[in-house]
């Protein structure tokens, strides 16, 4: 990063973030859009300081639990993998504290011992983590890890948490859209089961000369007969092969 870069604090790259988020506006986006976020973002934080070896996104699932969403390569899945699975480590950490951490190396960090003793192993000596933070909490975190110790200084924390501050705003939106789409198709879904129980009922009174209620205690009678849900009872009688 250049001088001037860190005078002004201004990444070199606010200018393709800022063009991810203006395609993002308005865009109702389907789990891949979802995904192609988070790996530019991890591609993106993986060319802004230029020792990365890797970087990776961990987000919080809806029952709080962390989960790498997208990692550039082995070494980032590797060391966050035995982070979950020991339940230490910078990126566990920076979720629950909500601030960022670092280790300079790995090999005589104090803190989390077991994770840092494998981490050394599988060639991990330097980790930075910075919370992913909206007006809603702590979402996740983007962390870098690199092969040499040392790597990462105040001046790479600086930088890495102004980065943060505009993923954080790309992943709640890409979640809040992911959400939408979710709830969208949930009620298209609904309005489809409805039409379809109203033309079964249509047709089972027209063919028994039943009245409205009488055709829907049927369709009832049916699904529990075949183990199936009224709405499936329901297109095998209104579709061809169905009758």
């Amino acid at each position: 990063m250049s001088t001037e870069e860190a005078s002004s604090g201004a990444l070199p790259l606010d200018g393709e973030l800022a063009v991810v988020a203006a395609r993002m506006s308005g865009l109702l986006l389907s789990r891949e859009t979802v995904d192609s976020v988070l790996e530019l973002i991890v591609s993106l934080a993986g060319t802004t300081i230029s020792a990365v070896a890797g970087a990776g996104v961990t987000l919080l699932e809806a029952d709080g639990s962390p989960a790498t969403t997208s990692a550039s390569g082995p070494l980032v899945r590797d060391a966050d993998t035995l982070q979950y699975e020991l339940g230490e480590g910078p990126c566990l950490a920076t979720l629950a504290e909500c601030a960022p951490m670092r280790i300079d190396d790995v090999t005589t960090e104090r803190r989390w011992p077991r994770w840092c003793a494998a981490a050394a192993g599988s060639g991990v000596r330097a980790v930075l983590s910075t919370p992913l933070v909206t007006e809603d909490g702590c979402q996740g975190a983007i962390k870098i890890y690199a092969t040499t110790p040392g790597a990462f200084g105040p001046s790479d924390e600086h930088t890495l948490a102004k980065f943060a501050d505009r993923a954080a705003v790309l992943v709640a939106n890409a979640r809040a859209y992911e959400r939408a789409s979710r709830l969208s198709a949930q009620f298209r879904d609904t309005l489809h089961d409805r039409d379809l129980i109203t033309m079964a009922k249509g047709f089972l009174m027209g063919r028994d000369g039943l009245d409205e209620e009488a055709a829907f205690d049927r369709l009832l009678s049916l699904a529990r007969a075949h183990g199936r849900s009224p709405a499936e009872a329901a297109a095998d009688l209104v579709t061809p092969r169905g009758r």
